[in-house]
């Protein structure tokens, strides 16, 4: 079976065919700039790798771009378009109505677009990838759905609640929601794998650590807590993004400088964290450059970034009354070793004991165990792969249709 995994952007659209016999990535790649000028589609298989420029007007005619390139005579992986047996869509925010993967119909799509006011960037373009693939794809190949917050919905009402007035959640459904759910259970399910035991018996920490950030707390294999929100910007610092601080921080902030609540917005997503911190750049390379250079802003980024990982790590040690293990991923995850080390120095009192050797090993690709023999708390580097979660739930529910 060969599922067709697609993660719908405003003017982006990433793909890749899966063949689920063996879980082998034929294809993938990317359409770009969709809706403006300039749009290309990147491909990508064993044998080649092309980037051509086409006009892309809409997310219709790229999801016909990528099923051209699919068929394509020379560069192609499949001979006839029925052979792409599903699409799995990953979906950014499911509310409190999506708790699980499921197969799309028009109330489904309707549910989508009804959340988009949680998630104004992601949900309205999420739902016209669904859309377009059914145009290109015919009624008859099953879309499945897979939500970034379904994985948090076992989260507790003391866990999910904001201490705000009672009434925006009823009103607004104003709670935690949590995101990179997908990647969280992937690199959990595969942490008891490694560690020969049932999930069921764990007790584990995961770090989401990438441009964007997000720590999880999982007890038998359900999430109890999580660090991202509402939206992607709680949390300890990202990319761009603030994480967590004093509200009134966002209200002194907007009076002195006379902002409206859409440039404090924009200030907080995209012109804090490490770029606001550092003033370098939003990219660790870069700043771990400038370090090495003996920039004191850069060095205090770093130094503010292992410190909130650390903290929120500790916190969730308390909240599941112990850990067994703490795994790294995403992209700082698994190609950062400095940010590792730090970190896990940080939870020394713990018991955590870092094989630095080991750490620094693992970059680029290589993938295993951070912790020394005797750490009391397993530390793992696993890379994520959320796009075969995604195919996978895809597949599932297809073979249960049958």
């Amino acid at each position: 079976m060969k599922i067709l995994v697609i993660n719908a952007g405003s003017s982006s659209l990433k793909y890749q065919l899966i063949n689920m016999d063996g879980e082998i990535v034929l294809a993938k790649g990317n359409c770009e700039r969709i809706g403006d000028e300039g749009s290309f589609i990147g491909y990508k298989t064993a044998d080649v790798q092309i980037k051509k420029e086409v006009a892309m007007p809409d997310h219709a005619v790229a999801f016909n771009e990528v099923k051209n390139m699919l068929l394509d005579p020379e560069a192609g992986v499949i001979s006839d378009i029925s052979e792409v047996a599903a699409v799995g869509h990953r979906i950014v925010q499911g509310g409190s109505i999506f708790h699980e993967s499921c197969l799309v119909d028009d109330k489904v799509i309707e549910d989508i677009q009804s959340l988009s006011p949680l998630a104004p960037l992601h949900n309205p373009a999420n739902a016209q990838g669904i859309i377009s693939s059914e145009q290109v794809f015919g009624k008859d190949t099953p879309q499945v759905v897979v939500f970034d917050t379904a994985f948090h919905s076992t989260m507790p009402e003391k866990a999910y609640m904001y201490a705000v007035p009672y009434e925006y959640y009823e009103k607004y459904a104003v709670r935690r929601y949590g995101f990179h759910g997908t990647s969280h259970r992937f690199v959990s399910a595969e942490m008891a794998k490694r560690m020969g035991k049932d999930i069921k018996d764990l007790k584990l920490i995961t770090c989401h650590i990438g441009n964007g950030s997000s720590i999880t707390a999982i007890d038998g294999g359900k999430v109890i807590d999580t660090t991202m929100g509402l939206t992607p910007l709680d949390g300890f610092m990202m990319g761009t993004r603030s994480g967590s601080l004093d509200p009134s921080v966002v209200t002194f902030i907007m009076e002195k400088e006379g902002l409206s609540a859409s440039e404090m917005d924009t200030i907080l997503n995209k012109k804090s964290g490490l770029l606001g911190v550092s003033g370098i750049s939003s990219d660790d390379r870069d700043i771990a450059a400038a370090e090495a250079d003996g920039n004191h802003r850069a060095a205090l980024t770093h130094e503010m970034l292992y410190y909130q990982i650390a903290k929120y790590i500790g916190a969730f040690y308390v909240a599941l009354g112990g850990c067994d293990g703490i795994v790294f991923t995403a992209g700082l995850g698994e190609n950062q070793p400095a940010l590792r080390q730090a970190v896990c120095e940080y939870l020394a009192p713990l018991g955590v004991k870092v094989d630095t050797e080991a750490n620094f090993a693992c970059v680029h690709g290589n993938e295993g165990t951070l912790s020394a023999a005797d750490s009391s708390i397993r530390v793992e580097l696993i890379a994520t792969n959320e796009e075969l979660v995604i195919a996978r739930d895809t597949k599932a529910i297809v073979e249960a249709m049958a």
